[in-house]
């Protein structure tokens, strides 16, 4: 049986290699294709593909097993539960593969794109830029096809110029930006308020006008410190909370 092939992952040596590996792995799980096969190469295999310990490969898995995206039997193998979901946001560590696991999982329709004016609240992220190119999306929970977020992208105009939009049907616009038009991401800097549904959110979330919502703005900047990207996702109230893991120093305290 061909197993499913992973996506590659630049390590971060200041993480913890098996946290970075497991989402890595996770984000390639829930973007696979149906056609894709289920069975996982063996952690021999993969950890030589993610050039790291198989020790550390294990640990990985065990992450993944735990959230229910995979099985792992005997003699037989490693597999993909054919029903794997995106789940609550386990933990988040400062890396861009888990930011782009977060982000994946639901069907994606691209609403419309192409070239808009730099919106007057963008404009400390665009200086210099009259234009900027938009790409509005749709998505959709994968087993009830129930609406839960709509995102709207504001890309740097060179950048966009790389960009095929057939991609962000399969793939969030992070790992797009990173692992196809190649841009080397710094940092994502996220902001997450609430808010009411506008007319357009209302209509497009399926709930009702002024209905509370979670709004989220994440700024994307390249190894030049210059934003690439600045995504705003409304997100449904009633299907999403938002948490933040603070972990202790060695000495078991915590900064404020």
């Amino acid at each position: 049986m061909t197993a499913f092939a992973p996506d590659s992952l630049l390590l971060n040596r200041k993480l913890p290699l098996w946290y970075q590996v497991s989402q890595s792995l996770r984000a390639s799980i829930l973007g696979r294709r149906p056609e894709d096969p289920l069975r996982l190469p063996t952690e021999e295999r993969l950890a030589e593909h993610y050039g790291v310990s198989v020790l550390t490969m294990r640990q990985a898995l065990k992450e993944l097993e735990e959230e229910g995206l995979i099985s792992r039997h005997r003699r037989r193998g490693t597999f993909i539960e054919p029903g794997a979901r995106r789940g609550a946001p386990r933990r988040l560590l400062g890396s861009i593969d888990a930011v782009v696991a977060q982000q994946s999982g639901e069907r994606t329709t691209v609403l419309g794109h192409g070239p808009a004016p730099v919106p007057g609240e963008l404009a400390e992220h665009f200086p210099g830029y009259d234009e900027v190119v938009t790409y509005r999306r749709l998505r959709r929970d994968g087993e009830s096809d129930e609406p839960v977020n709509w995102a709207e992208n504001a890309v740097r105009p060179d950048v966009a110029a790389g960009l095929d939009v057939t991609d962000l049907e399969r793939w969030p616009m992070t790992k797009v930006l990173r692992d196809a038009v190649g841009i080397r991401i710094s940092r994502i800097t996220d902001t997450v308020e609430a808010r009411l549904a506008d007319p357009v959110t209302a209509e497009l979330l399926g709930v009702p006008l002024l209905s509370p919502i979670l709004h989220y703005t994440g700024v994307t900047y390249d190894g030049g410190g210059r934003v690439v990207d600045v995504a705003r996702i409304r997100y449904r109230g009633d299907r999403f909370s938002f948490s933040v893991t603070v972990e202790a120093d060695p000495g078991g305290s915590v900064g404020a």
